[in-house]
């Protein structure tokens, strides 16, 4: 990854007149995160049932805080994910990983005893539309995290709707005061999070779910502290961008 003094100061820039992080805060935002995640999730990788209305919904929706990302010069939306609270009524109902990954969880590793219930969420349903997904190894992948998604030392590049999603979910989080962030993650998605300061901890054995998927953690505090200099110009674009969201949304 670059990491001249240029490089840094205009990564937030170019994010910002290329693409906008919106979270989902009313229902036409969400009825558009709905028909993007049946776009991949259902049309392109068939991991869900076609459904009638177009619409890709479960039953953690209703749970969850969701974001989408915007092309500024098509206005075309190419990419969401959420952040699936634990449930108001049954705080100790299990989260989308819990379940997929019970028995592999490892609590020398990590005790979920330690953590409170209404300071975590579940990063879940990241998806990006077909088009941003064509290069080899990523047409099958909700989201492109294919090994050289950055590019080599003699041609670098830089994966802005993936890092711009997981970016906003870390915004989000902390605006909601969610300290602690839980992933199924790909096995290549971890040097992604690391490439950027970020820590990522496994905390179970790697569990069979849409492919191989490790059950991991993060910190949102560590995440924003330990955020490689070249990404914060674009962590604080939308930073801004969400906030601003939000006191429109008042």
């Amino acid at each position: 990854m670059l990491q001249t003094a240029a490089a840094r100061s205009t990564l937030g820039g170019t994010f910002k007149t290329r693409f906008e992080v919106i979270p989902a805060l009313n229902d036409a935002l969400k009825d558009e995160v709905y028909r993007l995640r049946h776009s991949v999730y259902c049309e392109d990788l068939h991991w869900e049932p076609n459904r009638a209305d177009g619409r890709e919904i479960d039953a953690y929706d209703a749970q969850s805080i969701a974001l989408i990302m915007k092309h500024i010069g098509t206005g075309e939306y190419v990419g969401c994910a959420r952040l699936v609270r634990p449930s108001v009524a049954d705080p100790a109902a299990l989260l989308p990983f819990e379940s997929f990954s019970q028995g592999s969880q490892d609590p020398a590793v990590f005790d979920f005893a330690s953590v409170r219930r209404e300071q975590v969420a579940e990063v879940s349903r990241l998806a990006v539309i077909a088009k941003y997904r064509r290069r080899q190894g990523e047409a099958r992948r909700a989201a492109p995290a294919s090994g050289d998604a950055f590019g080599t030392e003699h041609m670098p590049r830089f994966p802005y709707i993936l890092i711009g999603l997981y970016l906003g979910v870390v915004a989000i989080a902390r605006l909601h005061g969610i300290e602690t962030l839980f992933v199924l993650t790909e096995p290549r998605l971890a040097d992604h999070f690391r490439r950027l300061g970020v820590e990522i901890r496994q905390i179970g054995k790697p569990v069979e779910h849409r492919g191989m998927r490790i059950p991991s953690v993060m910190s949102v505090s560590d995440i924003i502290i330990g955020l490689n200099p070249y990404v914060r110009p674009m962590y604080d674009e939308i930073v801004e961008a969400v906030k601003s969201a939000y006191r429109s949304y008042q």
